[in-house]
């Protein structure tokens, strides 16, 4: 079995949560499987009502296993290589350009391409059994694609320290890293994320769009040019009533 992408909506349709149904092959991601990854996210940024997604893997062992290796195995030569791996950016890049904020709920095992998947979310919180590795090294290839992201996330030195020696390393010396946000139980990962979601829920629908759309921006901007950037963010978000009526009404509970 190719697996399959799982995609059901809670809060009256306003959050999805998306599941890579892999399990038995610890949620790594083949060819069939990345092109209905990058699809469902597609079909979720065209819902104007949608407000935020959770991202994970089925079953309590891993959130993705990285890439499939008996896909990678069969992979012919160059250009067979370029179109595989331009299916693994497809699906971070789906994420990156999803409108709306993507929570990466990692409970288990996060490695290579689901390394690069979960960098590619917006938030990350991990089960505290959970390991996150760049193995790719080990088996002749280099890391790439969205491996780009880790040295904003974790700076150079601790990007090479995965990359190169292709370490293995728990949740909480991710957390320490900065690699993930927020480290839990297993137990309590469910609760934790519902808390973020309801935090999402709580601010308004077009300011967090515009605030997602600008932190992408201020990943390639000069800081010159990235604060020129939110000064045209924050005046954009003016042809909305949101922040008049956001405002006023917090204006009003201050007064009382």
């Amino acid at each position: 079995m190719a697996g399959r992408i799982d995609v059901q909506r809670t809060h009256s349709g306003r959050v999805a949560r998306v599941v890579v149904d892999h399990d038995a092959k610890l949620n790594t991601l083949n060819p069939p499987l990345m092109e209905d990854f990058a699809a469902a996210f597609a079909a979720l940024g065209a819902d104007a009502a949608l407000r935020a997604v959770v991202l994970t893997g089925a079953g309590p062992r891993a959130f993705i296993g990285g890439a499939d290796i008996t896909a990678m195995a069969a992979i012919p030569d160059e250009k067979g290589a370029r179109a595989f791996i331009r299916l693994v950016h497809g699906c971070c890049r789906a994420i990156r350009d999803l409108p709306v904020p993507v929570i990466a709920r990692v409970n288990g095992w996060c490695l290579g391409a689901g390394l690069e998947v979960a960098a590619a979310c917006d938030l990350r919180i991990a089960a505290e059994h959970a390991k996150f590795g760049m193995p790719e090294v080990r088996v002749g290839i280099p890391s790439v694609v969205e491996a780009a992201l880790l040295p904003q996330l974790i700076g150079w030195g601790r990007t090479r320290r995965l990359l190169l020696l292709a370490e293995t390393i728990g949740a909480a010396e991710a957390l320490d890293w900065g690699l993930v946000e927020r480290v839990t139980t297993p137990e309590a990962l469910d609760a934790a994320v519902d808390e973020w979601v309801a935090m999402l829920l709580e601010a308004g629908p077009a300011a967090i769009r515009a605030q997602k759309a600008l932190i992408r921006r201020w990943e390639d901007l000069p800081q010159t040019a990235a604060i020129a950037a939110g000064v045209d963010a924050f005046g954009a978000s003016w042809r909305t009533e949101e922040p008049r009526r956001m405002l006023g009404d917090f204006a009003a509970r201050k007064k009382k």
